[in-house]
C-alpha cells in the first residue's frame, strides 16, 4: 500500500515536471495550448499578448505582465517613441518631397543608416523635408539589429533614427519584421517546430511593431524567388506559406493603426514574380487577412527600367492595396558618362511619372540618396553612381529628372 502510494505520488510529480516549460521556452500567449508554468529557477514573463517565456528568475505559477529586455537610447518606455502615420504639413517650394506633396502624394523620401548620422553635410540635407517627407533604416530595425537574442530586444538604433524623422516631420516607415536575410542564428538555425515557430514570428512582430506604433511596416520582405516560386528559408520550410499569414496578422494586432505592407524586387515587370505577387494578395484578401500596401522596390538598371511599372502597380491597386515604390535606386556600369547620366535621368524622371499617374502609389523612396552610401558598389561588381546626389553631395541630373517628374 505504501509502495502504489509512493509510485502515485512520482507518478504525479514527473507528470507536472514534464508539463512544466522549459528555460526560454514559451508558457502562455494567445492561441497557446502548452504548459503555463516553467520550470524551478525561471518565471513566466508576460513578454506581449501573443508569448510568454520563461526567464531566469524566481518561480511563479502565474505569469507577471514584464515588459521584454529593451536597450533604448532614451528613457525606457512601453511603446518606444511617440510616433504617428498622421501626415506633417506639406512643405512649399520646389525641392524633391514639397513637389511629391503638392502633387498628392504622402512623400519623397530616403534611406538611412546610422553610421551615416554622425556626417553632418549628410545629415543636413536629410533633416531638411523639403526634400525628404520619409525615413527608411536601412538596417537597425531588421532582426539581427531587433532580437539578437531569444526574448531580448533592443531598440537604439532604431529609436535613433525615429527620433531623426520625428525632428523633422518625417514619416517613418518600418523595415523589417519577417525576410530571409539578416537573421540570428538562434532564428535560421533553432530547429523549432512549427508552434515554436509560430510563436517566435508572432512576439518579434507585435513587439516591433507595437513598440514604434503608427508606422508604415514592411511586415514580409522577399518572400519570393525570381521565378515565382517561394523563397526556400527557415520560415517557409517550417511553416509554408502561413508564415505570411501569421506575421500579418501579429502585426495588425500590435498595431491596428499601421499600414502593413509585403515589400519585394523584381515585381515591377510583367512576369512570373509579379504573378505571384498579385495572387498572393488576392488570396490574402479573399481570407480575410490584414494587408495594406505593396512595396515594390525598384533596384533598377540606367536604360533598363521596365515599361510595364505603371501597369503592374494599376494591378495591384485594384485589389484594394496602395503601392509605393520603397527602395528605388538606378546603377549604370561604371565609369559614368555623360550619356549614361543623361539616361539616367529619363529613367529616374519615368519611374517617379509612373508613381505620380497611379492614384494608389502613395510616395518613392531612394535607397539613400547619396552615392556615397549606395550599398550598389560593394553588392554589383564594377557597378555604382545609382543614386540621385553623387559621392559629394551634390544633385546629379537624376535628380532634376525627379523634380521634373513630380512638377
Amino acid at each position: 500500500m505504501k509502495l502504489s502510494a509512493t509510485i502515485l505520488a512520482l507518478a504525479i510529480y514527473v507528470s507536472l515536471a514534464t508539463a512544466q516549460s522549459q528555460e526560454w521556452g514559451q508558457c502562455g500567449g494567445i492561441g497557446w495550448a502548452g504548459s503555463t508554468t516553467c520550470v524551478s529557477g525561471t518565471v513566466c514573463t508576460v513578454i506581449n499578448a501573443y508569448y510568454s517565456q520563461c526567464l531566469p528568475g524566481t518561480a511563479s505559477t502565474t505569469p507577471p505582465v514584464i515588459t521584454p529586455t529593451i536597450t533604448p537610447t532614451t528613457p525606457p518606455s512601453s511603446t518606444g517613441p511617440t510616433s504617428t502615420a498622421s501626415i506633417p504639413p506639406a512643405p512649399t517650394g520646389s525641392n524633391s518631397n514639397a513637389l511629391a506633396r503638392a502633387a498628392g502624394k504622402l512623400y519623397f523620401g530616403t534611406a538611412t543608416d546610422n553610421s551615416e548620422l554622425s556626417d553632418a553635410a549628410y545629415v543636413a540635407i536629410l533633416s531638411d523635408n523639403s526634400y525628404f517627407g520619409q525615413l527608411t533604416p536601412a538596417n537597425s530595425m531588421k532582426w539581427d539589429a531587433t532580437e539578437p537574442e531569444q526574448g531580448v530586444f533592443t531598440f537604439s538604433g532604431g529609436d535613433q533614427i525615429v527620433s531623426q524623422a520625428k525632428a523633422h516631420n518625417q514619416i517613418m516607415r518600418g523595415h523589417n519584421c519577417v525576410w530571409y536575410n539578416q537573421l540570428p542564428s538562434w532564428v535560421s538555425n533553432g530547429g523549432f517546430t512549427s508552434a515554436q515557430l509560430t510563436s517566435i514570428i508572432q512576439n518579434h512582430c507585435s513587439t516591433l511593431v507595437s513598440h514604434y506604433k503608427g508606422e508604415i511596416w514592411d511586415v514580409v520582405n522577399e518572400p519570393f524567388n525570381d521565378d515565382g516560386t517561394w523563397r526556400s528559408d527557415v520560415f517557409y520550410n517550417t511553416l509554408g506559406t502561413s508564415y505570411v499569414d501569421i506575421a500579418l496578422q501579429a502585426a495588425r494586432a500590435a498595431d491596428p493603426g499601421a499600414k502593413i505592407y509585403i515589400n519585394d524586387y523584381n515585381i515591377e515587370m510583367t512576369g512570373a514574380k509579379a504573378t505571384s505577387m498579385l495572387n498572393l494578395i488576392k488570396d490574402l484578401k479573399s481570407r480575410g487577412i490584414p494587408v495594406d500596401g505593396v512595396g515594390l522596390q525598384c533596384h533598377f538598371i540606367v536604360g533598363e527600367v521596365p515599361t510595364s511599372l505603371q501597369s503592374i502597380m494599376q494591378q495591384f491597386t485594384a485589389l484594394g492595396v496602395e503601392v509605393a515604390i520603397t527602395e528605388l535606386d538606378i546603377r549604370m556600369t561604371l565609369p559614368a558618362s555623360t550619356a549614361l547620366l543623361a539616361q539616367q535621368e529619363t529613367d529616374y524622371k519615368n519611374v517617379i511619372s509612373a508613381c505620380k499617374a497611379v492614384s494608389g502609389c502613395v510616395g518613392v523612396t531612394v535607397w539613400d540618396y547619396t552615392d556615397k552610401y549606395s550599398w550598389v558598389p560593394s553588392t554589383f561588381s564594377g557597378q555604382g553612381e545609382a543614386c540621385p546626389w553623387d559621392a559629394n553631395l551634390q544633385k546629379k541630373p537624376a535628380y532634376s529628372g525627379i523634380t521634373a517628374a513630380w512638377a
